[in-house]
């Protein structure tokens, strides 16, 4: 049995406001749009020996995201290199994302630990790094 993701759905208030990051993120990462619906909207990316998939749904009733309550913290992609992460960050910048942290060294998540955080248009946070773990 592995523990690589399949997918994951995450809950957004607004499919026109996140739509646009949610392109330039994945579209970055490698993942295409496969699917846009209504209700749905779905990337995909190839894997050698599957896809991973990451879909976006309406909600159906309002909140505010609060990372310090039930729910999901944050999610982080695996980055090659320090580059991919500084050219992300170059990114977002450029397109108006909020950034929580610049890309930095964060030598408490393990020595070489490189990242960048960021937050979607809900407040979700994302995390891009690069990490060797050694």
């Amino acid at each position: 049995m592995r523990g690589q993701m399949h997918h994951l759905d995450l809950t957004v208030s607004d499919f026109a406001r996140s739509k646009p990051f949610y392109d330039l993120v994945l579209g970055f990462l490698g993942y295409r749009c496969v699917k846009s619906t209504d209700e749905v909207i779905v990337w995909d990316l190839a894997l050698p020996d599957g896809v991973c998939g990451i879909a976006l749904r309406a909600a159906q009733r309002p909140r505010e995201h609060d990372r310090y309550t039930a729910g999901l913290h944050h999610f982080a992609w695996n980055a090659d290199s320090r580059q991919d992460v500084d050219r992300l960050h170059e990114r977002l910048r450029a397109a108006g994302v909020t950034i929580l942290d610049a890309p930095a060294e964060y030598p408490q998540y393990g020595t070489g630990y490189y990242a960048v955080f960021f937050a979607d248009p809900d407040g979700l946070k994302l995390e891009l790094c690069h990490y060797l773990g050694k």
